[in-house]
């Protein structure tokens, strides 16, 4: 099992938030999609990095997806998981105005984990992640979305659940707490 999250604007409080929650030993993998600038060179993942007792990073590609691990998609880099638990970079074109894209990481999670992935989306202004996390849920996966009232821009956690995209909605402060009970129940 692992988790996959998504967010946009507001995305690295609410991922500090989250991430600062979460014991050092967490046993699920993480993969990030953060809207970033073309121009960020690692700082928002070294910046996330400070927030937490897990090892954030960016990945190369085809690095083996290791638990302890929060894994940040490198600014103008898709990220994808692949079948053999690696993760590929690509410079495809933009998906939503976006890359990285969290539609491109949360449907090839759902196409190689199938419902062994958790889904967690965030604050954000687009609809970014509403699509994959339908991927998700239909795979038999656990979609969150931060509740929307909660968010610091509603609409992207907003557009998953229009989509029928989302299995529980939750306040950031209990997306922590949720992924802690689920790592207990499913360790790698």
């Amino acid at each position: 099992m692992a988790v996959v999250v998504g967010g946009s604007a507001g995305g690295f409080e609410a991922l500090s938030t989250i991430f600062s929650a979460l014991p050092p030993g967490f046993e699920l993998p993480i993969l990030v999609v953060q809207h970033l600038h073309p121009s960020d060179n690692g700082s928002f993942a070294r910046s996330l990095d400070n927030t937490t007792g897990l090892s954030v990073v960016e990945p190369c590609d085809k690095e083996k997806i290791d638990v302890g691990h929060v894994f940040v998609a490198p600014a103008n880099y898709h990220m994808l998981v692949e079948r053999d638990g690696s993760i590929a970079l690509c410079v495809n074109g933009k998906v939503n105005w976006s890359r990285p894209s969290i539609d491109v990481l949360f449907e090839s999670a759902a196409r190689a984990w199938g419902g062994a992935v958790i889904g967690v989306l965030l604050t954000g202004a687009s609809s970014d992640g509403a699509r994959g996390m339908r991927a998700l849920k239909d795979a038999g996966a656990l979609t969150i979305a931060q509740n929307p009232a909660d968010a610091h821009v509603a609409v992207m956690p907003q557009s998953a659940i229009d989509a029928d995209g989302v299995v529980e909605v939750l306040n950031i402060t209990d997306i922590a707490q949720r992924l802690i009970e689920l790592g207990a129940l499913h360790p790698l």
